[in-house]
């Protein structure tokens, strides 16, 4: 709803969104689902002020894939490729608005990373 006035709140949103993302939420993941499109939406509008945000974002993104790759609760698999989806869609936004810089940081994840879901979102990222 702010569009590009979201820029005036990034340190704060940043916190939260890294808090959001960190914590698994039950079995529907509501939550992260929905702080992955605020981080999308985040992305779109204030995209001239993300690329100091790539390192701390890609790290955040990563381990929440890597996490719900290896998570073994009663999560749907339906709601696994939703967070693994939005996450990647996040990470193309990314390296969108950093020209690239996301792609070179993860050439070496991809090059050392042996699970093919995890491989499957870096190879999307790296394409786009």
């Amino acid at each position: 709803r702010l569009g590009i006035l979201i820029a005036r709140h990034l340190k704060r949103l940043e916190r939260v969104i890294l808090s959001y993302l960190e914590v698994y939420d039950g079995p529907e993941e509501e939550a992260r689902l929905g702080i992955l499109e605020t981080l999308e939406c985040t992305i779109e509008h204030a995209w001239p002020r993300m690329p100091c945000r790539v390192p701390v974002l890609l790290q955040a993104l990563l381990k929440m894939i890597w996490d719900v790759h290896t998570d073994q609760s009663s999560t749907p698999e339906l709601v696994k490729d939703s967070l693994l989806q939005g996450a990647t869609q996040c990470l193309i936004l990314l390296d969108r608005c950093s020209e690239g810089r996301v792609k070179d940081l993860l050439e070496g994840v991809h090059n050392s990373c042996k699970e093919n879901r995890v491989r499957e979102c870096i190879r999307k990222v790296r394409e786009n």
